[in-house]
């Protein structure tokens, strides 16, 4: 049996209804949004089942992306979890029916505290649509299981929702890659975001000068392991020996072992200040088809270290 079609049919089909959900967007979202953005807490999330597990996803962006939330399990909440929750928290209630049955009984409670409610549901005419204040509609045809009772498709449409809102928001907030590398410390992109020049870069500097013979030159910088040399002169920068200047420097002339530093270096090097963000430096690096920066001192200009592609 050949499961390419059946895949290809799903699939065009969920792209379809994604497509549906966008063309019904009106004002409601726009209030949702704003509701939302208003909020003095929390925007907090509540689902049961795999409503509760797109619930959670979305707490999870909302989160990491300057929009503080949490999850609420609509059964644990019954039991004492409503604790969680203050006044000034907005709800977004999840639940394709509207008729969840552990969802629908939090609602005068809500009702009682004060909290806003946005319903994510796929029937306006719902119970749980009728009594927020807010309804986000995530109707679908059809799901794309084929006895149309595994929620697939609508899953896939309250998931697009939720990422649409967390979208919405971050413009809103005009969050910036900077924002979320602080909430993901941990991660390689907080890692890149975050650390700077200063904290991979290389002291140990191997410097010759304009009057260093081939030979000696060779010899700093094969004990340095950076595979350059500084060139200066006075303490000041004059220029830079790579392996590559080497290299092409014996393929031009083979006497130029013989000669000194000044007559193989690259003067003018490229450099980047020590408080550069290392994901700038590595562009940078990139861009110019270099291995390596050499790193100098805000307001001073001196040279105090290196910083390799791969730091």
């Amino acid at each position: 049996m050949n499961h390419l079609p059946i895949a290809k049919e799903a699939l065009c089909a969920q792209a379809q209804a994604i497509g549906q959900l966008a063309e019904r967007l009106d004002g409601e979202f726009q209030r949702a949004v704003e509701l939302i953005l208003g909020c003095k807490g929390r925007a907090a999330v509540c689902g049961m089942g795999k409503s509760g597990l797109i619930g959670q996803k979305m707490v999870a962006t909302f989160a990491s992306t300057g929009t503080p939330s949490l999850f609420l399990h609509p059964a644990e909440a019954f039991h004492g979890d409503l604790g969680m929750l203050k006044p000034i928290d907005v709800l977004i209630l999840i639940s394709y029916s509207g008729e969840t049955e552990e969802v629908i009984k939090l609602i005068p409670s809500l009702k009682s505290f004060g909290n806003k409610i946005i319903a994510m549901t796929g029937n306006g005419q719902s119970t749980l649509a009728k009594h927020a204040d807010i309804w986000l509609d995530i109707s679908v045809e059809r799901e794309v299981c084929p006895n149309n009772l595994a929620p697939t498709t609508s899953t896939l449409a309250t998931m697009a929702m939720g990422d649409a809102l967390a979208v919405a928001l971050i413009s809103a907030l005009d969050f910036k890659p900077m924002d979320f590398a602080r909430y993901h410390p941990g991660g390689s992109l907080g890692r890149k975001l975050l650390t700077r020049v200063s904290d991979v870069m290389h002291t140990n500097l191997p410097k010759v000068t304009r009057e260093t013979s081939f030979h000696d030159c060779l010899l700093v910088m094969t004990s340095s392991r950076l595979g350059l040399a500084l060139v200066m002169d006075n303490d000041k920068l004059v220029g830079i020996v790579t392996d590559g200047d080497l290299r092409r420097a014996l393929l031009g002339n083979p006497g130029v072992v013989n000669e000194r530093v000044a007559s193989f270096m690259t003067a003018s090097p490229h450099t980047v200040k020590a408080n550069a963000q290392l994901s700038e430096a590595e562009a940078y690096m990139l861009d110019h088809k270099i291995r390596a920066l050499l790193v100098t001192a805000e307001g001073s200009g001196e040279v105090v270290g290196v910083v390799e592609i791969f730091d």
